[in-house]
């Protein structure tokens, strides 16, 4: 039987509507400080948390994560969230890895705050090592009382104020996103009319 070598894998998941470089600087982040071999980006199809409110056909978030990735050897995208039908839970989704692969979930501190609300949590930190990015408003204190002081790895980078809400309503107000998310990813979503997206 041939030996497997062992994948050490980041899991960055969202709904990534749009990708940005927030998205982008956390996987960088996890991927040198960790010594991880790939970083995968993970597009959530129906996600669960966010059924209060709309979010894009996920096989064009999908197509705007691939472009937001594009040309960085040590990332890569996976749809099996959005090939996968009804609630993405990402319990589920951690299952689907091979166990010789070493995971690690990387989250911004907000996420990482409200962990303890996902479906099945405790499968989910049992399967991966948890990665923290700092994010505002969101202490190291705050994720240490929800995951354990131990339970996570806090990740060494500046709080960026970037998130996908922040951009929404950058262009409901028709102000400039450019230099918040990359170049290919507006022109994606205004091509096909996905976001209001200023044209300056």
């Amino acid at each position: 039987m041939p030996i497997l070598t062992p994948v050490r894998r980041g899991i960055l998941g969202g709904t990534f509507d749009p990708p940005h470089f927030g998205h982008l600087f956390m996987g960088e982040v996890a991927y040198r400080q960790l010594d991880l071999d790939v970083v995968t980006f993970m597009p959530a199809g129906s996600p669960w948390q966010k059924n209060d409110r709309s979010v894009s056909d996920p096989r064009r978030r999908l197509d705007m994560t691939r472009l937001a990735i594009a040309g960085v050897p040590y990332f890569e995208v996976d749809a099996r969230e959005v090939d996968r039908d009804g609630w993405t839970y990402t319990a589920d989704t951690l299952r689907t890895f091979p166990v010789h692969e070493e995971l690690v979930v990387i989250l911004g501190a907000d996420a990482a705050s409200r962990l303890s609300t996902w479906e099945r949590h405790g499968e989910v930190t049992e399967r991966a090592r948890i990665a923290v990015m700092p994010r505002p408003g969101h202490t190291r204190q705050q994720v240490a009382e929800t995951l354990g002081p131990d339970e996570f790895v806090w990740l060494d980078g500046p709080e960026l104020d970037i998130s996908g809400t922040v951009i929404r309503q950058r262009l409901e107000s028709d102000k400039s996103v450019r230099f918040l998310m990359p170049e290919s990813v507006r022109a994606y979503a205004d091509a096909v009319g996905l976001h209001r997206v200023n044209s300056t």
